[in-house]
């Protein structure tokens, strides 16, 4: 597609809708969990499959789903997915039993990890010149920001009507972005030209993903020691050793092992694990204090989280491209983590009695402040050195940092959380306090992830500015 051809910005817009559903469905999801609990009788033990059915298929086939993005075309790959999440959500709306209720939503999980790993290199089949890509980079990271808080207000009003609604309002957005996508995004070919897909590398890394965040999001319950965790996590490992040495025989391998050589490819997916490991935590721990402490409607709690958003939304209206292509990627980087990390700091002072303009939207503020800048020059770190042929690995590769090191971060701080306030039960403080001092220290320890992942980008970014690059960048 042209560059000047003004439909590129309504494409990006429908590309966003599909992204935007999928990032909806992980907190909107969330807040029906006690509805679909009583309705098909869900034990406490088995609703968790709710959520971790979809988390196991997303985080499993990320990085396979980008790949083969690559080799056959993103614009195919990112419909036959959002054809897949958007029947999977049918399943789920009109499911009557949790057995159906679970595979569809492992199947939703499937259809979105191949949305969101090619999405990244429609953006970039999209915009090749520096400073459109950085704008639509804006649009998508404030689309992927929003979506959680979204997720929350829409999830609280949709389930005072019915838990099948979170799932079937899925239904119209779905048919409609299909077709928009039809019309407006480009059909560029793959690359496959003959290539056979590397089935070995696909099975092990898929089947080491698949392993890893089974350990991560049971670990909690089954214990961080116990020979299950530690036996997934060793098996997880094993597998991801021999994909290494799959890819390092095989003529055309899934992921060439050459990408970690490209500087910013392997900062910016280091920062990727550190960075989520905190904003996970901070979106998850916040809302839990909000509820749990503070006693706020699941309402309140979406509508707690729209000052960053919105703090977000004018980023990505044109200042964070601006910012990138005035001081390149590692000044902005560095900077906004940083103030992010300094947002998670003031949350671990919140009290028991905390009140939200004093305690709360200070660091509100300064979170969305910090992501609003850095989450344009971390994915285009992640994007803009690698060729077309491989946009969607290292889109794959990028969300696949985040999803683990969301997911991982979630768990341990859960876990620290958890562990300070039986602490703080067992040496007689109250409800209330114990849990409060137990966010607290997650809410320190995020933000001392948050701030280390913007001293690795600092330090170790290459900090050209994106115009010294438009080169080769352009003859992409």
């Amino acid at each position: 597609m042209e560059q000047n051809n003004p439909k590129r910005w309504l494409a990006l817009y429908v590309l966003c809708c599909g992204v935007l559903m999928i990032v909806l469905d992980t907190t909107i999801v969330n807040v029906a969990l006690p509805s679909i609990r009583e309705d098909l009788h869900f034990t406490e033990t088995s609703l968790v499959w709710v959520v971790n059915a979809y988390m196991l298929t997303f985080g499993g086939f990320l990085l396979l789903g980008g790949r083969l993005g690559d080799l056959f075309g993103h614009r195919k790959l990112f419909l036959l997915g959002l054809v897949g999440f958007t029947l999977a959500s049918l399943a789920c709306g009109i499911a009557t039993n949790k057995e159906v209720l679970i595979v569809a939503r492992a199947v939703q999980g499937l259809g979105g990890a191949v949305v969101t790993a090619v999405a990244l290199s429609l953006i970039m089949d999209l915009f090749t010149e520096d400073g459109d890509r950085a704008k639509a980079m804006g649009v998508y990271g404030f689309v992927c920001a929003a979506g959680g808080s979204i997720g929350v207000l829409l999830g609280g009003a949709l389930t005072t009507l019915s838990w099948h609604w979170i799932f079937l309002v899925n239904l119209p957005i779905g048919i409609a972005v299909y077709f928009f996508s039809v019309k407006l995004l480009p059909d560029t070919k793959g690359t496959a030209h003959g290539e056979k897909l590397d089935w070995a590398g696909a099975i092990t890394i898929t089947s080491s993903l698949m392993l890893a965040v089974y350990a991560i999001v049971g670990g909690n319950e089954a214990g961080w020691t116990s020979l299950t965790t530690l036996g997934l996590l060793g098996a997880a490992v094993v597998l991801l050793a021999l994909f290494i040495f799959i890819e390092s025989r095989v003529q055309h391998p899934l992921m060439p092992l050459g990408l970690f050589r490209l500087r910013n490819v392997a900062v910016a997916n280091v920062v990727s694990v550190f960075w989520a490991a905190a904003m996970f935590a901070w979106f998850f721990i916040s809302a839990l204090y909000l509820q749990q402490v503070l006693n706020y409607t699941p309402m309140q709690v979406g509508l707690a989280f729209l000052p960053p958003d919105l703090i977000m939304a004018i980023f990505s209206l044109g200042l964070s491209a601006k910012l990138v292509m005035r001081f390149g990627l590692r000044l902005p980087m560095g900077v906004g983590l940083v103030i992010a990390g300094i947002g998670l700091a003031l949350f671990s002072l919140a009290p028991v009695n905390g009140e939200f303009w004093l305690h709360v939207f200070p660091g509100m503020v300064l979170l969305g402040l910090g992501g609003g800048i850095a989450f344009n020059p971390v994915l285009l770190a992640a994007m803009n050195d690698v060729q077309p042929s491989e946009s969607g690995l290292a889109s794959g590769m990028v969300n696949t940092a985040f999803m683990m090191g969301g997911a991982l971060g979630l768990a341990v701080l859960a876990s620290l959380a958890g562990a300070r306030t039986e602490s703080l039960l067992a040496a007689g403080h109250d409800q209330a306090a114990a849990l409060t001092g137990g966010y607290q220290l997650a809410f320190i320890t995020g933000a001392a992830f948050a701030i280390g992942a913007g001293v690795i980008g600092a330090l170790l970014m290459r900090g050209g500015k994106l115009t010294a690059e438009a080169t080769a960048v352009s003859s992409h």
